[in-house]
């Protein structure tokens, strides 16, 4: 048998993950492989915490942010708070001016 290595995905893939990723998808973006990931979580030693969902295992994308120390970024935090109020005015503005 040949040892199989595991590319660590991208910033751009990581930011991607689904918001509880699952463990195979948080071993990626940390660039382990499969085995040593749940070795890790069998004895109580990968390195964030580990969210069990019945039998599947899930991790938070924050969590995988924040330890890979790209959370403070701009992309991380995601689109600003001020363009989606301004939107949400602008959108009652208009219901309230073709409601008179």
């Amino acid at each position: 048998m040949s040892a199989k290595t595991t590319a660590a995905l991208t910033e751009a893939e990581v930011r991607a993950l689904p918001a509880m990723a699952t463990a195979g998808q948080a071993f990626a973006a940390l660039g382990i492989g499969r085995d040593l990931g749940y070795q890790l979580i069998r004895q109580d030693e990968f390195p964030l915490p580990v969210v069990p969902l019945g039998r599947a295992i899930r991790i938070r994308r924050v969590d995988i942010l924040a330890f890979l120390g790209l959370e403070n970024s701009d992309a991380a935090r995601g689109p600003a708070l001020t363009a989606s109020s301004e939107r949400t005015t602008d959108t009652a503005a208009k219901q309230i001016g073709s409601a008179r």
